[in-house]
């Protein structure tokens, strides 16, 4: 059986080495993928605020006369200081099977990302080719108010009271509501 199952994988291989000769000589080669924004790293990623919503693009380049079909896929992964190993379950929001990769704001936990955009070639799928960006989601920091609808509500006149409240009255532009208890307030 060990045997049957060797010269199977040997066949098998033989037959896809075959096929991607044939693909050369007839000019096919696995597409060419660029990233926009480009030149991140993990050492030094992309940067988004939370609150912002961001795009990543991509040119491709088919390679190949035959046919053009082809299967896009992107992956997102959780990263550290030192490697990207753990793909995160995404939202029903971010749509992975297009060429652009749109990510709404608030939709990822603050932390660095690998986005990986994977291409197969449909009629020959060991021309497969990826292109990663690295990106970073950083805190937007909270917008002070310190009255209701902010300073330019501010009048004045006689027998009127000004309350100073930044507590109540704040916005974190991270977060669906303001929690003024983790927050200092000196005047």
């Amino acid at each position: 059986m060990l045997m049957e199952t060797t010269q199977a994988i040997n066949q098998s291989n033989k037959v896809e080495n075959i096929t991607l000769l044939i693909l050369f000589i007839i000019g096919c080669y696995p597409p060419g993928i660029t990233l926009i924004p480009g030149g991140s790293s993990l050492t030094s990623p992309i940067q988004y605020r939370r609150s912002q919503d961001f795009t990543i693009s991509s040119m491709i380049q088919l390679n190949c006369d035959i046919s053009l079909a082809t299967t896009i896929h992107w992956t997102i992964k959780n990263c550290t200081s030192t490697s990207c190993s753990f793909e995160i379950i995404l939202s029903e929001k971010i749509i992975t099977t297009f060429s652009e990769l749109y990510v709404p704001s608030r939709t990822l936990p603050y932390g660095i990302y690998e986005l990986t955009l994977t291409m197969v070639m449909t009629d020959a799928p060991t021309f497969k080719s990826s292109s990663t960006a690295y990106v970073q989601i950083t805190v937007t920091g909270v917008t002070a108010n310190l009255v209701q609808l902010g300073t330019s509500m501010i009048t004045r006149g006689d027998q009127q009271d000004l309350l100073l409240d930044p507590g109540s009255f704040s916005v974190d532009p991270d977060e669906d509501s303001f929690d003024p208890s983790v927050s200092i307030y000196r005047f």
